[in-house]
């Protein structure tokens, strides 16, 4: 995520989402699910991958408002205890005789989780391009397919709010359009800002995260508030 920080950016774009339950879970949390208060830079990122997403092209996220208040709920959820090992994935690729089937049944496990209900957020963000990208490619280009794609409902596939299960609708926001972040500030502790994977190994970016009237601000990666 940090090639090209000092390349030009495009203007602001602007997409609300939301959904009747989400969880952006807390990676502390080994056995069962915690949600965050708020939502993440890393799943706001993945929300707007789902609809725009090049190799020649990177989101950077710069803002979220929260527009509904922040609701939790507990419930049960039912998760297998085990996958398919990387190994057997091998043996089949390799033409090997192998069984690659997972009983649900005898691995299913219900845990708790703590997520969050009737959420809706506005991502701010902004588009950089890549080394990837060649002459034809330009900002422009990019916002402007953004823009066509969200408006008309397209994505590759749908948005979720931090885990599969918890679709998420969205649209793209008028010029004119500005909804009303809640007012309210509060501490929300070290949260996950995303993944760099510049390195060997991918390695979590974490930064000190606070809702300020309802907005969070997403640090540069470079900048000292944020952890490795």
């Amino acid at each position: 995520m940090t090639e090209g920080q000092n390349a030009p950016l495009s203007p602001p774009l602007r997409l609300k989402v939301w959904g009747e339950r989400a969880c952006f879970t807390r990676p502390e949390m080994k056995v069962e699910r915690v949600s965050y208060d708020v939502m993440t830079p890393s799943a706001a990122r993945g929300m707007l991958e789902a609809v725009l997403w090049k190799p020649q092209m990177r989101w950077i996220i710069e803002r979220i408002d929260v527009l509904e208040p922040i609701r939790r709920d507990s419930v049960r959820r039912s998760e297998v205890s085990e996958v398919v090992s990387i190994a057997k994935v091998k043996r089949a690729m390799n033409a090997k005789p192998v069984a690659l089937g997972l009983d649900v049944t005898a691995a299913r496990q219900q845990r708790a989780a703590l997520i969050l209900r009737d959420v809706a957020y506005v991502i701010h963000a902004r588009i950089a391009l890549t080394g990837k990208a060649g002459p034809d490619d330009n900002l422009t280009k990019y916002a402007e397919m953004f823009k066509r794609r969200a408006g008309a409902g397209q994505c590759f596939h749908r948005p979720y709010l931090g885990t599969r299960e918890f679709a998420a609708d969205f649209a793209p926001l008028a010029d004119d359009e500005a909804p009303k972040p809640i007012a309210e500030t509060m501490p929300l502790g070290w949260m996950l800002l995303d993944i760099d994977y510049s390195g060997a190994e991918p390695t979590p970016l974490f930064f000190d995260a606070k809702l300020e009237n309802g907005s969070l601000v997403a640090p540069d990666p470079r900048s000292r508030e944020v952890r490795r």
